[in-house]
């Protein structure tokens, strides 16, 4: 298939060039930015629309003038760092940073910053006029009458197009009377912190223990992998929490197997060799909300060869902290590790946390279960999709390119048994790309903004193969003189969409829902794609041998119909035996794919 686009391209320059601009448009996807600073799409979520993932480490930091404030006051705000392009600034409740902005602003520099209404607020968001360089800005912020006690600063700032911070916390301020707490201030304990003196014990989990391991068979005293364990004596749970990492671990109780919307976390940082063991909770994708106060009790932790280990008592039920959800109900786990900078931030966990596959009580009967690190309805929609782009399209063309004159006398219900053949396993395709494409959607509860490039060149596949049996279902006769025109769009569509499902499959094994291992998956599918265009050029140069033979057969004149007979019997055995080889590697390398998906 691959090997006869210069060949085609070369017979017909206006389709080619047709061709090439809509694969130009394919993979162009979607560009927005915000030069101008007009960045109010983006007043809740302060994301900027670009398309890549946020950066993890800040550079960028913002400083005030004063630590209390009162209704009235301008606070001058300070945002500095290395050079960057654009900026947003807001002051958010400090209690509930996910809500809207607060109070409003004033300008310092009306050439290089602007004012944007966010929500019903006027003037209450900060940002660039222009991409030009830019180290340090100020703006003062006015506080509004009814402000809340305690006042956070977040900024997001873009350096280039693909590289920006995401809601970089900033100083709180508060008012007269009120405590300050800072999200870069290690929040005091008031229970004693002891160090382990040995690694935990997967033994009793099942029998005395409630255990999550990741893998299932992890044992923290003999290997570097996940776990969590309670263990219920009277009203309170001992937790144990280890997991390889270098900054942080956690887990976190939830209603729903999305991570956010007040669930309970708990939290094991480390930083400059020593661990801090903190409640927060959850509310969207924000920084968490760390307790100004600590319910846990019996602290200790130990950190060595890479592997970070705590343990704490927490009492089942606490009446007295109204974010701290009961332990004697039905939760999904969610367990996590994220990188940790200077001054103990956390970053978001760089791939997607383990979950457990359904609700349990953590303080009920002892259990010993694992979970996945990608959601069932993202295994599904993968492994759809693999099997419709990977297998069935794939046989389908290389049956309707070459198989034409091997089978020309079998009909199957009146047609063709090639075209039969390819009929189905097209339609298959359209079925199965179909009944995927749907599956993100569901398990997102809409689009998703984290995923690059990936759904918008899936929405142009499933585009695409919905007008390829629209188009086949206007076929004209072999004979009519559109039907040149017809084989060239259908063609020239097809393998658009394949070409764009195999980079969009490239770019959706990366993403962290799906999570398969790294670079094994890369290996396998480029693999793959050698395999396939292989396949197509062997039969390519098997059918130029064969019309190179029967031209000589006829040039010699001497026996013409026995050898012409015997060398497309001799050329039909190879394409059998080539098909057999193709379907059986084909299926070798979808069942490894599968086995891959299913054991994430």
């Amino acid at each position: 298939m691959f090997a006869h686009l210069g060949q085609l391209f070369g017979k017909m320059e206006s389709p080619s060039m047709a061709f090439i601009a809509w694969m130009l448009f394919c993979f162009s996807g979607p560009s927005t930015g915000y030069p101008n600073g007009k960045v109010t799409e983006s007043c809740n979520s302060m994301i900027p629309l670009h398309g890549h993932p946020p950066q993890k480490f800040p550079k960028h930091t913002i400083e005030v003038n004063m630590t209390q404030f009162k209704p009235g006051d301008h606070v001058k705000v300070s945002l500095f760092g290395p050079p960057f392009e654009g900026f947003f600034l807001q002051a958010r409740n400090a209690d509930n940073v996910g809500g809207p902005a607060i109070g409003s602003f004033a300008l310092a520099d009306k050439k290089r910053s602007q004012l944007l209404t966010c929500g019903r607020v006027k003037k209450s968001a900060v940002s660039h006029t222009s991409k030009s360089k830019k180290t340090h800005l100020d703006a003062y912020w006015i506080s509004p009458r009814d402000a809340p006690k305690r006042i956070q600063f977040l900024a997001t700032v873009v350096e280039k197009y693909h590289i920006f911070w995401v809601k970089i916390p900033g100083p709180v301020i508060s008012q007269p009377d009120t405590p300050i707490l800072t999200t870069t201030v290690t929040i005091p304990t008031s229970h004693p912190i002891r160090h382990l003196t040995q690694s935990f014990n997967a033994s009793d989990c099942g029998n005395n223990k409630f255990c999550v391991r990741n893998p299932s068979n992890c044992d923290p005293q003999a290997n570097s992998c996940f776990f969590l364990s309670f263990k219920r004596d009277d009203d309170s749970v001992l937790v144990e929490m280890s997991g390889p990492s270098e900054g942080y671990v956690a887990f976190a109780l939830s209603h729903d197997q999305w991570m956010g919307d007040g669930d309970d976390a708990y939290l094991c940082i480390s930083d400059d060799h020593h661990v801090d063991i903190k409640t927060a909770s959850l509310v969207g994708r924000t920084y968490p909300e760390f307790d100004s106060e600590d319910p846990l009790e019996d602290k200790s932790w130990r950190v060595a060869d890479g592997l970070i280990q705590c343990s704490f008592r927490r009492r089942i039920n606490l009446p007295a902290f109204k974010r701290r959800l009961n332990l004697d109900a039905y939760y999904y786990i969610f367990l996590v590790d994220g990188e940790v900078s200077e001054g103990g931030i956390i970053h978001q966990h760089h791939r997607q946390p383990l979950i457990t596959n359904g609700k349990y009580n953590v303080s009920g009967l002892p259990k010993d279960i694992g979970g996945s690190r990608s959601p069932f309805l993202i295994k599904i929609h993968g492994a759809l999709m693999f099997v419709a782009w990977m297998t069935t399209a794939s046989i389908g063309v290389i049956i309707a390119r070459f198989f034409k004159p091997v089978w020309p006398s079998l009909l199957l219900f009146g047609e063709e048994i090639w075209f039969q053949v390819h009929r189905v396993l097209m339609m298959t395709t359209v079925f199965l790309t179909s009944a995927s494409f749907v599956l993100p959607f569901l398990y997102r509860g809409g689009w998703s903004e984290q995923a690059g490039f990936h759904p918008y060149l899936g929405c142009t596949v499933m585009a695409l193969a919905i007008v390829q049996p629209l188009m086949a279902g206007f076929r004209p006769p072999s004979q009519a003189p559109r039907r040149e025109i017809f084989n060239w769009l259908h063609w020239s569509t097809g393998t658009t969409a394949r070409i764009l499902a195999v980079v969009t499959m490239f770019l959706g094994m990366d993403l962290p829902a799906l999570n398969l291992p790294d670079p094994w998956d890369t290996y396998a599918m480029t693999g793959f794609v050698a395999w396939h265009v292989g396949t197509d050029i062997l039969l390519e140069i098997h059918g130029y041998y064969l019309v190179r033979k029967v031209e000589v057969v006829e040039e010699d004149r001497i026996q013409i119909l026995q050898s012409i007979n015997s060398t497309e019997a001799q050329g039909h055995t190879f394409k059998k035996t080539v098909l057999f080889i193709y379907i059986c590697g084909n299926i070798a390398f979808l069942s490894n794919f599968l086995t891959a998906i299913v054991q994430i």
